[in-house]
């Protein structure tokens, strides 16, 4: 079976991700979405828990009209050994041909232990981009159009803006939570 893995930290999954997605999906019948750093949450960079960025992946994708059967969602935890890290990740997934990433250490550690990569080709990466919904998250600023509406639904739901705004600035307001 020709698979492909989309690697990402998915914090929080955007519209360009979505895209992305479905380009890959145009190309090989099956998908495997998989969350980086899985044990990093609350913090400023990765507010979202692997759990959290597994279910706005699934809700944003099934929304999208994506054929689920051809997805796999799962989250690998990060490993301190880069000289291992290309095999303790095809432990963790099924078998896949491609590897896609738009990040140069995984890039390279996977070349290296002989699987294909490609470069993530990603859209409007100015605006598409977590770091710039995070930030608006933070300012106050329009954030729900860059992300899919199952996503801005479940970050409404676990009171994202809220633990990101406290954080970074300790701000909180427990009635609102």
């Amino acid at each position: 079976m020709d698979r492909a893995l989309l690697m990402g930290r998915f914090q929080p999954f955007h519209l360009g991700h979505l895209q992305v997605v479905q380009k890959i999906l145009t190309e090989f019948p099956q998908l495997i979405v998989a969350v980086g750093s899985a044990t990093f949450n609350y913090l400023e960079k990765s507010p979202f828990t692997a759990g959290e960025r597994i279910w706005m992946i699934h809700e944003a994708l099934a929304e999208a009209g994506i054929d689920m059967a051809r997805i796999y969602i799962t989250a690998y935890p990060n490993i301190e050994n880069n000289a291992a890290w290309a095999a303790h990740l095809k432990s963790l997934f099924p078998p896949f041909t491609v590897a896609f990433t738009g990040n140069a250490l995984p890039h390279i550690l996977l070349k290296e232990a002989g699987i294909e990569v490609r470069p993530l080709k990603m859209i409007k990466r100015e605006l598409y981009s977590a770091t710039e919904i995070r930030k608006r998250m933070l300012e106050g600023g329009d954030w729900e159009s860059l992300v899919p509406p199952a996503v801005a639904r479940i970050i409404k739901e676990i009171h994202g803006v809220q633990r990101l705004k406290f954080i970074v600035r300790g701000e909180s307001d427990p009635l609102h939570w």
